[in-house]
């Protein structure tokens, strides 16, 4: 259960734009009022209580500091800086394609190329951020860039801050669907397909709490699509 003190505060949050009017959730070609969606290939709104969790978590203090590793896009810079707080983007994922080129994930494992790839694109400060939207990104990490990227996280986090991640539930899939994901509000995203593409790796909730076991703790929320929404604690 929400602490009670964001009760109102979760229910007042709309999304605006940087013009002070209101977003309105979007809907897609073929979808119903149950949600139905035309198909998993489709942009779509759908409730993320991971997301909403994020939020209740940060609180009603101004001025945080936020990362958002999907790159920036309006939808979430005008969310989250009309909240007052600050928010760092990088998109990790395009970061990842543009170093390594055809080699993605054979280029993962050398040590040198992993290391300035990381002080290229984790190069913050310590204990910088109270929040990270990691979205889905550490499944395109290749088992020997993963440990040192989550300890890099780790390390730009404040203890006691969160961070959200997206991971898909098909764990023996060759390729994924990936999505840029846009805030609508606390408690909606709006997922636009970004194609098929091949992942480094795919976890289970084992290994998911293995990714994250020097963090405090690891919350899971079932999602009616391929997706595994978590929440972490520092």
């Amino acid at each position: 259960m929400l602490p009670e003190r964001f009760t109102a505060f979760l229910r007042s949050l709309t999304g605006s734009r940087t013009d002070g009017k209101k977003l309105k959730p979007r809907s897609c070609a073929g979808q119903k009022g149950s949600g139905t969606l035309a198909g998993p290939d489709a942009e779509h709104a759908r409730r993320s209580s991971g997301l909403e969790h994020f939020f209740a978590y940060i609180g009603e203090g101004t001025g945080l500091s936020i990362l958002d590793l999907s790159g920036a896009n309006q939808a979430n810079v005008a969310f989250i800086t009309n909240l007052g707080h600050k928010l760092y983007s990088n998109d990790f994922v395009r970061n990842l394609e543009l170093n390594f080129g055809d080699s993605l994930y054979d280029g993962q494992v050398n040590p040198r190329h992993m290391e300035y790839f990381l002080l290229q694109n984790l190069n913050y400060e310590e204990q910088q951020f109270d929040g990270v939207l990691v979205w889905d990104v550490l499944e395109y990490l290749a088992a020997p860039m993963l440990p040192p990227a989550i300890d890099q996280l780790f390390r730009m986090v404040k203890p006691g801050s969160y961070l959200f991640a997206v991971f898909h539930s098909q764990e023996r899939a060759e390729s994924v669907l990936s999505y840029s994901f846009r805030i609508q509000d606390a408690r909606n995203l709006l997922l636009s397909p970004r194609g098929m593409r091949r992942p480094a790796q795919l976890f289970s909730n084992r290994a998911i709490e293995k990714v994250f076991q020097r963090y405090e703790y690891v919350k899971f929320f079932l999602t009616r699509e391929n997706l595994r929404e978590v929440i972490v604690k520092r």
